[in-house]
């Protein structure tokens, strides 16, 4: 007797099984967030925690239809540590404290994140265990299995994991145990102080905060104020704790060069080596002072840096050595196996926004192509034969035959440069976006003869690097200028083709490679690049999610030196009418920067905006736009 299988409806739905799972998970977080009305949306690809904002929704991963136990503890995790959030923090008391510079404010968040999360999972076995899974993943997220010193770790992910400790009670994970042990021993005293500090007071998150200020300035982190008093070090380390008498700003020189003078001399190249020799020395008579200096990012805290007044820094702007920046295409920092892991990780996040910006890009390719569309000249002498008027041959045998020719109505040659932040504070959704707008964008221009070019920018290292190890083995002379070794990459030329470039753009997701960001000069290189094609027409789009920030420059110059050398490379490009300059900000108002700019509010606005601006570009009747996305 045949064996009789069930009916195909009683096997359970995965789509049900998936739908089932979510409500539970969002019943949850809105139970231990103390918030029945919580916004609660799902997304493909990988979803970050997100900014410290009470008010924004929250966006959780979606489930792949057989999800295991592994992936739904993720999940979980993932809902717990926006539910605790919700419950223990109070966003406007979080933000009246929170420091201005990026690196600084990463740290700041991270502390707090650790704090919330210690404190609602004290007493919840099941969410602490949910939370150590999504640790661990993000841990391998963040690559740390690859790194292969300190340096490697960002502040934020070392000094959270240590603030974990230290609040809970817990070891750190084994997989950066190693790494965090030898982030702790860097520490000077007074940080270990500030970190012992942290757990006494994690029930106040305003007393929290302030401890969370002394030992962001005792890492060298940010200035200390009113708030977060100076802390005295021991005088045998490398680090200054206390401000020095304050030193009068030296009188700028009388032959300084004006705007005009610098254009006649060919723009910013004198400027961006000025003081610095053929061998990347510095030059002694450089303008500005600065105090003696030590480690930026380091733990050990940084010099004083130059008291030089706002807006006078860029004339002066120079590089302490060039000799160990970096020019280098996406292919040659990954081997070919990760390129195509990283790739595949790319290919699974467009389809969340594959159909979005396809319907955006297929609209602005209908638009380009209608401006490369012919016209034909009738009844010419010579030509292509006319098919069509061979009618009135037969008719009449006497008329002579008539030509046309193909007349192509005037559409200059365009290259549009891309130009991505890659910095630290990019990491998550932002830099993965970025990436997918970048592949989509390229594919579409590809298509209608537009070259494109995609760049990006960060430094090699989170401190210095060996610029700064040249800088301290030379006795740190004073004025050095931009401390810290640049990486440009290249991860499509404008004349490769996007069939060979695709896998490089996965590069973008490599975690590791996020650290900090000089835009000034990685305008200025990118707009190099693009001056010097042959088109016609040539565009270059900005996007980044913050001002410029390297804390091994700022603790030992200016604090506006880099921005200040942003905003004169800005005004030089767009003073050239040669080159197009359009911004596009991720949480961060570049309208201040860039004259035609636009600023998102999240990440997920970029694709459309994007699409949008260089379909206003492609305009016939087009002008500079300032406007603020809401």
């Amino acid at each position: 007797m045949a064996e009789q299988r069930p009916p195909r409806n009683s096997t359970p739905d995965a789509n049900d099984h998936v739908e089932t799972f979510r409500r539970a998970t969002v019943g949850a977080l809105r139970a231990i967030g103390g918030r029945a009305n919580t916004e609660v949306s799902f997304h493909s690809g990988a979803i970050p925690i997100g900014g410290l904002d009470q008010e924004a929704p929250v966006r959780l991963p979606m489930p792949s239809r057989h999800f295991d136990r592994d992936e739904a503890a993720r999940i979980r995790g993932m809902a717990d540590a926006q539910a605790l959030r919700l419950r223990h923090h109070d966003a406007e008391l979080h933000l009246s404290r929170q420091p201005q510079e990026q690196s600084a404010r990463s740290v700041y968040d991270a502390l707090e994140q650790a704090r919330v999360e210690t404190l609602g999972s004290r007493h919840m076995l099941g969410v602490a265990a949910n939370l150590a899974v999504r640790m661990d993943q993000e841990l391998r997220d963040a690559g740390v299995e690859r790194m292969a010193s300190k340096d490697d770790m960002p502040p934020s992910l070392a000094l959270g994991l240590l603030a974990r400790e230290k609040l809970s009670g817990q070891p750190v994970p084994a997989s950066a145990r190693d790494l965090v042990d030898a982030w702790r021993e860097s520490l000077p005293d007074v940080a270990r102080q500030a970190l012992d500090g942290l757990a006494a007071v994690q029930e106040d998150q305003e007393a929290y905060a302030r401890a969370s200020r002394q030992l962001m300035a005792a890492c060298s982190l940010i200035e200390a104020d009113a708030e977060t008093p100076e802390i005295s070090n021991d005088p045998d380390g490398d680090e200054s704790g206390t401000q020095d008498e304050a030193e009068e700003p030296p009188p700028a020189p009388e032959d300084e060069p004006t705007p005009s003078d610098i254009e006649e001399q060919g723009g910013l190249e004198p400027q961006l080596m000025e003081g610095t020799g053929e061998a990347g020395e510095p030059d002694e008579t450089s303008e500005g002072e600065a105090g003696d200096a030590d480690g930026a990012g380091d733990p050990a805290g940084p010099s004083e840096p130059t008291n030089t007044p706002p807006g006078d820094t860029a004339r002066g702007y120079h590089a302490f050595t060039t000799q160990f920046d970096e020019e280098i295409a996406a292919e040659d920092l990954c081997d070919g196996e990760e390129l195509g892991r990283l790739r595949q990780q790319l290919d699974l996040q467009l389809a969340s926004l594959h159909g979005v910006i396809s319907r955006l890009a297929n609209k602005l390719q209908r638009k380009l192509m209608a401006q490369q569309t012919r016209a034909w000249e009738f009844d010419l002498e010579e030509g292509i034969l006319d098919a069509g008027r061979l009618s009135r041959i037969v008719v009449n045998p006497m008329l002579s035959l008539s030509y046309k020719r193909e007349r192509e109505t005037e559409f200059r040659d365009t290259t549009v440069t891309l130009l991505i932040d890659n910095s630290g504070s990019m990491r998550g959704r932002p830099i993965s976006v970025a990436a997918m707008c970048g592949d989509i964008m390229a594919r579409t221009l590809e298509r209608c003869g537009v070259k494109v070019e995609i760049l990006g920018f960060t430094t090699r290292a989170w401190k210095g690097g060996q610029s700064r190890e040249k800088w301290t083995a030379e006795g740190k002379p004073k004025n050095p200028g931009r401390l810290n070794d640049l990486r440009h990459i290249i991860y499509k030329a404008a004349d490769m083709p996007w069939r060979r470039a695709r896998r490089n753009l996965g590069l973008m997701l490599r975690e590791g490679l996020l650290k900090e960001n000089i835009d000034g000069e990685a305008l200025f290189w990118a707009w190099r690049r693009l001056k010097v094609r042959p088109e016609q027409r040539k565009i270059l789009m900005v996007i980044s999610d913050g001002a410029p920030v390297d804390d091994s420059t700022l603790s030992v110059n200016a604090g506006s030196y880099l921005e200040d050398h942003l905003r004169e490379t800005i005004a030089m490009i767009e003073g050239r009418s040669g080159v197009e300059l359009i911004a596009i900000g991720i949480g961060h108002d570049v309208t201040r920067y860039y004259r035609r700019a636009v600023t998102i509010t999240d990440a997920e606005q970029l694709g459309g905006t994007m699409m949008k601006k260089l379909s206003e570009l492609f305009d016939e009747d087009r002008g500079p736009s300032r406007s603020r996305a809401a």
